[in-house]
């Protein structure tokens, strides 16, 4: 387009128009054509797209097998403390049922005097 400085202002908004029209004709053209550069870039876009949604894939698993390997630490940790909670209640038994024996062996022993 040419620069014109003069002019009517009709002869500006149609000179206006055309370039905007040309360029539009421009777009078009380079959007229907398969141009090499487009090509590539669009399929380093897809390349990129595709990465992107393996690694997601990738973290999904990860966060999955994160919380299945907690869920089973909290489980042996539960098991292992229903365990030591089992021990103790044996522990107090027997220290109760040594008690009552050494009682019952006082008694014994004051009833042989």
């Amino acid at each position: 387009m040419k620069k014109s400085f003069g002019g009517s202002l009709e002869e500006r908004r149609s000179a206006a128009a055309e370039s905007k029209l040309k360029l539009l004709e421009r777009f078009k053209l380079a959007s229907k054509t398969d141009d090499p550069k487009r090509l590539a870039k669009r399929a380093e876009r897809e390349a990129i797209a595709a990465a992107r949604e393996v690694r997601q894939e990738a973290n999904a698993i990860k966060l999955v097998q994160e919380k299945a390997e907690a869920a089973a630490r909290e489980l042996a940790e539960a098991a292992a403390h229903e365990a030591e909670l089992a021990r103790r209640a044996e522990q107090a038994v027997a220290d109760e049922a040594e008690r009552k024996a050494e009682r019952d062996r006082r008694y014994a022993a004051r009833k042989k005097r």
